[in-house]
């Protein structure tokens, strides 16, 4: 369910090559020993992440957050969590893979058409958390708050 709706796996480096990366949406992240570079996406245990963004910088700018945040900045809490267990960034990128389902609007407009379509990205965010919970028993592992603590408020403290 639902796999048709997302691109390829592509590798991080790989991200913004990714068609409709300027639109809002979902992007889902693995981090695999296997190389999924190419390959249609599939719902595995190796997706750690569920993400979304209705922003202005589209898929582009939150998969840039979410980088910034995995090398040492701040700004995007899932990775946060993913910085915590694993603080090399070097060696995570090496596994880190994304794949992302794009929605075409205008988030910038007022159209109701586009609201809907906002919308829409909001809904199948959540209807991919709950896929990924009857599938596999929980959340990706650095969607869940309790599994999985943030880099900035525990060993961020002592730098």
């Amino acid at each position: 369910m639902y796999e048709d709706r997302f691109s390829k796996w592509v590798c991080w480096a790989d991200r913004n090559l990714t068609e409709g990366v300027k639109y809002p949406g979902i992007y889902i992240i693995a981090i695999a020993d296997e190389n999924l570079s190419g390959q249609n996406f599939l719902w595995t245990t190796d997706i750690v992440y569920v993400g979304m963004t209705n922003s202005l910088n589209g898929l582009k700018g939150r998969l840039r957050q979410f980088d910034n945040t995995i090398i040492g900045k701040k700004g995007h809490g899932g990775a946060d969590r993913v910085r915590y267990k694993h603080q090399s960034y070097e060696r995570l990128v090496k596994n880190l893979y994304v794949a992302v389902a794009s929605f075409e609007c205008d988030v910038k407009s007022n159209n109701p058409e586009d609201l809907r379509v906002m919308g829409e990205v909001a809904k199948f965010e959540y209807d991919c958390f709950a896929y990924f919970a009857e599938l596999f028993g929980q959340l990706p592992e650095f969607n869940d708050q309790k599994r999985s603590p943030k880099y900035s408020l525990t060993l961020g403290r002592k730098s």
